[in-house]
């Protein structure tokens, strides 16, 4: 029996239980069928098109219409059915400009416009979006499910490319809909609304970590499937003028009294006694080594980024791209390669799809990580940490002294260095003038 009728076999068996499946199990059995029958994605779509398997059970509606459940928080009903009609229309004027082809998700359009009318009908009205709400926040996390299998994820092709948008959605929903088992709890926790100030929430789910570029180094491969749970991310690196907050508050960490252990004898270097210069109180703090860092993060009730988190907040919800914003460099999205020739203030550049200001250039960022060169080849799949754990390292982060990981390129940066997977190095003592960093804290959604 060939592998294709293995599949088909298995499918036909799955029917005869329940003619009726997710989207979730949908996607879980496409990775399946390329994990353990070596099928491809038009492969197993089309056996399970023929088998009639009926995929509807489960819909997020939010998804359908391009929308998140957090977008109709505490809005009235009035602008909640306005932006929710506009949303169809929207969507249903494109399907029926589509004709009659079959869609990647393997609904034919006629279908896909009955679901977006069922989607419409539900979220315009008041209990029933409730109910549907209800629904979802009550469904099994999916990537607890028996039928995922990370090791095969469809990727985005030309024909799908314009609906990106649609799909960064749908992962950003099914997350927010989960139950989050923070394994990330050194930090304060917040509720799921209540997103901190000048913090942009990170929502729990799987990415692709890690570079299949050509000029990609070892350390940077393979590609590997990653889940992180929720959890918040500064908008910003730290700036000066926050920075300068922390000293007043820590005067131990002051330029002039910080244990010569901590610094390489650069920290602080541009900064007079306890003052950054004129004219840079919103340019990000540099010539910090990565124990300032933690130290700053610990005094703000937060904690330096794991090399995990920060690559997911730079990539913004796009899957296999160079940059945050796709596959082109492009002066105008960050500062790189000596073009502005110095530190630019913060939010000068546009954000990526999450809400992240200079993820990438202006400076390069501590994470929280110990630097190990093959550490992807045997990752553990959720919340991955290399080093020590977590919780070790904030408790003890003054004694240790493996190199550290830094992401994220700066102003004199190549642009090979300002995309999102390249992995660089240093000393925790380490302080230079192109490097600093922003801070995240666990969430609980």
């Amino acid at each position: 029996m060939s592998k294709r009728e293995e599949f088909t076999t298995f499918i036909n068996a799955l029917k005869a239980v329940s003619p009726t499946i997710t989207d979730e199990q949908r996607i879980g059995l496409l990775r399946q069928a390329g994990q353990q029958y070596s099928l491809t994605i038009d492969e197993a779509t089309e056996i399970l098109k023929a088998s009639g398997l009926v995929v509807g059970e489960g819909v997020d509606y939010f998804e359908v219409l391009g929308l998140s459940a957090a977008e109709v928080q505490n809005q009235s009903e009035t602008d909640i059915a306005t932006r929710v009609e506009a949303a169809h229309k929207k969507r249903y004027s494109a399907s029926l400009r589509a004709g009659a082809r079959i869609r990647p998700d393997g609904r034919t359009e006629e279908q896909w416009r009955a679901l977006l009318n069922q989607a419409r009908d539900t979220l315009k009205d008041a209990q029933k979006r409730q109910e549907h709400l209800t629904t979802l926040l009550s469904q099994e996390d999916p990537h607890e499910s028996e039928f995922l299998a990370p090791e095969f994820i469809p990727t985005e092709t030309p024909e799908t490319a314009s609906e990106s948008i649609s799909s960064t959605n749908k992962q950003q929903n099914s997350e927010s809909l989960s139950s989050v088992r923070s394994e990330i709890t050194s930090a304060p926790t917040i509720s799921r609304f209540d997103v901190p100030a000048e913090m942009v929430v990170i929502l729990a789910g799987e990415f692709l970590m890690g570079s299949s570029e050509e000029d990609a180094n070892d350390s940077e491969k393979p590609v590997h499937p990653v889940y992180l749970d929720a959890f918040y991310m500064d908008k910003y690196p730290v700036t000066n003028e926050q920075y300068k907050v922390f000293l007043d508050a820590c005067p131990q960490w002051q330029k002039d009294t910080i244990p010569i252990d901590y610094h390489n004898g650069n920290y602080l270097r541009i900064w007079h006694r306890n003052n950054y210069p004129k004219g840079a109180a919103n340019h990000p703090v540099v010539n910090v080594s990565w124990y300032a860092a933690m130290a700053y993060a610990q005094w703000a009730e937060k904690r330096l980024p794991t090399e995990a988190e920060w690559e997911k907040a730079a990539r913004g919800g796009l899957t296999g791209k160079k940059y945050p914003w796709g596959d082109q460099i492009d002066t105008t999205k960050a500062n790189y390669g000596e073009n502005i020739g110095q530190i630019t203030s913060i939010g000068e550049y546009p954000p990526n799809n999450y809400g992240v200001y200079d993820i990438v250039g202006n400076v390069w960022e501590w994470c929280l990580d110990e630097h190990i060169l093959d550490f992807y080849a045997a990752s553990p799949h959720r919340n991955p940490v290399a080093g020590s754990d977590i919780t070790y390292v904030l408790n003890n982060f003054t004694s240790l002294k493996t190199y550290r990981v830094l992401r994220g390129g700066s102003w004199m940066s190549i642009p090979r260095y300002v995309s999102v997977a390249p992995r660089f190095r240093f000393t925790p003592s380490h302080s230079i003038n192109n490097v600093g960093f922003r801070c995240v804290r666990s969430a609980s959604l």
